[in-house]
């Protein structure tokens, strides 16, 4: 027997009927096309499935879609804005932060959250952040960088802003 359930995905409502026990990750792929986010080990071992659920990183493989009825989502896919690449995203392409870039949606997803939590935080911060994310084509230095300049990018705004007076 199928379920109601409602999602706002990236700030649009979608309306759904769903299986009791389908995944996240499968309904945000399979029924509303959001392909940012990867299936990957479907035991919440690796991260690629990583989205944000009302503004907190999950792991969208060993979560119930219906468990996030009436709650927000946000994909890769939803961290740009009006086109402009969010400073995650700018941040792994200036610092080559991926490789064959299955696991980049995680990764920014996690990284978004950490950055919000902590907007300068340090080379062992961000490793322990990233830590329930996996990359088999990566040292992570890259990755590390690409979060270093994520942050500096989050910041920017702010200085230039308050020395503008």
């Amino acid at each position: 027997m199928s379920q109601e359930i409602t999602l706002t995905v990236n700030g649009t409502d979608h309306e759904l009927s769903v299986e009791p026990r389908s995944l996240l990750i499968h309904v945000l792929r399979d029924e509303l096309g959001y392909t940012g986010p990867n299936v990957g080990c479907e035991s919440s071992m690796c991260g690629a499935c990583t989205v944000h659920l009302d503004g907190k990183a999950v792991k969208s493989c060993t979560m119930l879609a219906v468990q996030a009825d009436g709650r927000a989502v946000t994909t890769v896919e939803g961290l740009a804005d009006d086109g402009e690449f969010h400073p995650i995203q700018e941040g792994f392409q200036e610092e080559h932060g991926l490789q064959c870039g299955y696991c980049t949606p995680g990764m920014m997803m996690t990284a978004t959250e950490l950055l919000e939590r902590n907007p300068d935080p340090t080379e062992s911060e961000i490793r322990e952040a990233l830590e329930g994310n996996l990359c088999r084509c990566t040292g992570y230095q890259n990755i590390v960088r690409a979060v270093e300049n994520a942050a500096e990018k989050m910041q920017e705004p702010a200085v230039a802003d308050g020395g503008s007076e």
